[in-house]
This record gives structure tokens, sequence and C-alpha cells, in this order.
């Protein structure tokens, strides 16, 4: 089944230079507003066009004293349903030292496309 015209075009957020999707309103990076009014799909003032959390995962990782410092990497790896990695990004980089902890939380959040994206059927 083909997608309609304009779901899942991306385009660069002018503030962090993240790439998200180009209905975004809001950028999920930096937070930094991209587009106000009714043009954007906002109802009532609410500039985020509402979403569903699809999935939510959180956790810790520390360098346990007495230790050495120890460097990390965190990474993201996305798959199709075939297995196949669609999309992988280095996240953050950086180093533990003794005691040292970090949290990580990773959010997929969904919302349907803005009605202006998608055009009207055609009447035959």
């Amino acid at each position: 089944m083909a997608l309609p015209r304009g779901v899942g075009e991306t385009r660069q957020c002018p503030h962090c230079k993240a790439t998200i999707l180009a209905s975004a309103v809001v950028c999920p990076g930096c937070n930094g507003h991209l587009r106000f009014g009714p043009a954007t799909g906002a109802v009532a003032g609410v500039l985020k066009p509402a979403t569903v959390t699809a999935f939510k995962i959180e956790g810790s990782f520390d360098n346990p004293a007495p230790s050495s410092p120890r460097e990390y990497t965190v990474v993201v790896a996305i798959r199709n349903q075939r297995g196949e990695i669609v999309d992988r990004k280095v996240i953050g980089v950086g180093v533990l030292g003794p005691g040292d902890e970090r949290a990580v939380t990773l959010t997929v959040e969904m919302a349907a496309n803005p009605a202006r994206d998608v055009p009207p059927p055609r009447r035959q």
C-alpha cells in the first residue's frame, strides 16, 4: 500500500540541525517551536499535535568504585519487520569516572500526520 503524499517526509530543524519529520510543529530534539497557527494542525491553541507514546524504556548504567574511568557509547538502531537495519545513530558518548552514573530514556512517539499533508481522495 502506498503512503499518502507528504507522509514520512523529513527536514532539518533550524535550531539544532537534527533530521525531523516535516510535519513536526515542535522539534523532538531541542523542543524548539517550528510553526504556529491553525495551518500546523494545532487545535485550540495547543502547539503540539496529539501524540501517543508507543514505546518507552528507561535505564541507567554506572561505573562502580573502585575502578578506572570507562568510556561509553549510546547507540540506537531501528529495524524493519524483516530485521534489517533502517537507521542507526550514535546518540552520545562520554566517560564515567569511578562512582559516576548516567540515565537513558528512549521514547517512541507516534502522531497522525496533519490533514494538510494528505491530499483529499480523488473522485472518479
